[in-house]
């Protein structure tokens, strides 16, 4: 019998309407279990550009705005827990900088935080290219 692991979805001050918690539970599960991992607890938190930039000075120490903040519970191989920040506003900008649907600009950044916890990194061009490759990859399956 496989886990369904528990994803969860928080709102702070934020809303996104059209937002399918199933749909995208399910595709989120898919994407773990298609990279040979367990899924846990894994929790999705949205929030604006103020609430995201006060935990990046007061976690990370970074002093600049970003569109995810990923925090990996569960650092043993193969059992995906974390929690995952995501500034509303930084997904609402990047989409039109890029031209795209905010909804696919959202999965976009959200499939980005789980390959994080399953240990992906873009730290390089080689990495960054690699991870896009997955985003893309898993784009495609989407809900």
């Amino acid at each position: 019998m496989k886990q369904q692991g528990n994803i969860e979805f928080f709102f702070e001050e934020v809303s996104i309407p059209g937002f399918s918690e199933e749909e995208i539970r399910e595709w989120i599960i898919g994407v773990i279990e298609n990279e040979k991992n367990v899924p846990g607890d894994v929790s999705f938190i949205f929030c604006n550009d103020q609430y995201l930039y006060q935990m990046n000075v007061q976690y990370l120490q970074h002093d600049s705005l970003t569109d995810i903040i990923t925090f990996d519970y569960c650092p043993e191989t193969g059992n995906i827990s974390g929690d995952l920040f995501i500034s509303i506003d930084r997904v609402e900008e990047n989409a039109r900088e890029l031209n795209l649907s905010f909804h696919d600009e959202l999965k976009r950044v959200m499939v980005h935080g789980v390959l994080h916890l399953m240990g992906y990194n873009d730290k390089d061009s080689a990495q960054r290219a690699a991870m896009r490759q997955k985003e893309n990859y898993y784009l495609t399956l989407q809900a």
